[in-house]
This record gives structure tokens, sequence and C-alpha cells, in this order.
């Protein structure tokens, strides 16, 4: 239970720092959440569509339209079509959301880098291995759409 308990507590201070982050820079918890999505499956080499965002985040198509709306008025996002199939939208994070992000992030990020530092490459393995299973764990079964409160 120690490393659940400290997992747990790594977790809230990410989500303060987010959340202080959002607050910073005029965003919702949601639309950070949309930003590291979409800088994740940019990461992965995969295309980011609207539906996939949605499927994601638990938003309906209304609520990733309005979503996608204010991060690219930020000029966070682009939405263009596909070159392969113009009836599909392709969403990449725009430079500017990059920089923003680097700019609070990077200290923490470089951290975190150097704390891993002092540890020998199996025990990043064994670290890797439990965050892998910790997240499958949290991800096998989804929240309830009340949040729990049924």
């Amino acid at each position: 239970m120690r490393l659940v308990h400290l997992l747990r507590a790594v977790t809230v201070e990410l989500h303060l720092r987010g959340a202080d982050f959002a607050a910073s820079n005029g965003l919702h918890p949601t639309d950070l959440r949309a930003l590291i999505f979409l800088l994740d499956t940019g990461r992965a080499g995969t295309k980011a569509t609207p539906g996939r965002l949605g499927e994601a985040l638990g938003l309906n198509s209304a609520g990733v339209t309005a979503l996608l709306d204010r991060l690219e008025r930020l000029g966070l996002v682009q939405r263009r079509r596909d070159e392969e199939d113009r009836r599909r939208v392709l969403l990449s994070v725009e430079e500017k959301a990059v920089e923003l992000g680097r700019s609070f992030f990077g200290p923490l990020i470089s951290r975190l880098v150097a704390a891993a530092g002092d540890f020998t490459p199996a025990e990043l393995d064994t670290v890797h291995r439990y965050l892998t299973a910790a997240l499958q764990a949290t991800a096998a079964e989804p929240p309830a759409a009340d949040g729990g409160a049924s």
C-alpha cells in the first residue's frame, strides 16, 4: 500500500500543477487534458481526430466542438482536413501551446528527469513496469458517468 499511497500523492501534486497551469492561462482543466491527449497522439505518431478526442475525454460532439473552438481561438490547436480523406478533420497542437507548456512545466520535468538519474537502468525498468501496470489497472474500468454519485 505504500506505493499506492505514494502514487496517489504524486497524482494529487500533478493535478494541482495542472490546475495552476490551466487557471493561469485561462483554460479549463478539460482543455489541459485535451492538449495532453493531442501531444501524446503526436508523439505516438497517430492521427488525432475530434472523435478520438471526444472518446478519450468522455465528451459528446457538441462538447468537443466547443472545446476545439476555444483552443483554436486561443491559438493552441489547429484543425485541418486530412489530405488522404478530405471528410476527416485532423487536430494538432500549435507551437504556442508547446512553448506555453514548456515554460510552465519545463522546470518540473527537468527535476523529474534529474531524479531518475539517481536510479540504475534496471531500477528504472522496474519503475516503468509498475507505472505501466498501475495505468492499466486504473484504465481497466472507466469512471461512472455520474462521477460515482449513484
